[in-house]
């Protein structure tokens, strides 16, 4: 007969261990994505964007767009995106915003924000991992039109890589 080992509740590492381990346990959860709920984010977030009612990116409403963030980051973290994939998109995004800053004009840096896409879709081909956050953020640029919808882009793709790396994500 085999003999059932416990725990020794008086070695203090045990239990230390099982106190460090449990709150982690509840993080992944509470952002468990299974295969049909993740697939789910990436149409629900592409649906938001491409919405008639949506003119251009700026119309994108705040509390939605965290919201989306808020589920997208984590799928991203599981899926092993690491930010040093997309590190050229988001490079070009900041030197975008730094030519706007500087400029003020818009109209100049339009091609600039097209010109993103190829960016997004060569990462995605690279890595596996980047193709969803190539789907959602191509789906944002194409309603991209005036300062105000680049900058709601910005918050976008910062909301994102914060909540992934809030999930764990590099």
């Amino acid at each position: 007969m085999s003999e059932t080992i416990k725990p020794n509740p008086v070695n203090k590492s045990e239990s230390f261990k099982k106190q460090v381990i449990l709150p982690d346990i509840h993080i992944q959860e509470k952002h468990q994505n299974t295969p049909e709920k993740s697939k789910d984010i990436v149409r629900e977030i592409k649906d938001a964007i491409n919405n008639d009612k949506l003119v251009s990116l700026k119309d994108y409403p705040i509390r939605d767009l965290v919201k989306h963030a808020e589920e997208f980051g984590p799928y991203l973290k599981q899926q092993r995106l690491e930010t040093n994939q997309v590190r050229k998109f988001l490079d070009a995004v900041n030197r975008i915003k730094a030519n706007l800053a500087e400029k003020g004009d818009f109209s100049g840096q339009i091609d600039e924000v097209i010109l993103l896409k190829p960016k997004l879709a060569y990462a995605a081909a690279r890595q596996r991992a980047a193709k969803p956050l190539a789907e959602v953020m191509s789906a944002a640029i194409d309603k991209v039109y005036s300062k105000e919808d680049f900058e709601r882009l910005v918050q976008l793709i910062e909301s994102i890589i914060a909540y992934h790396k809030a999930e764990g994500g590099k």
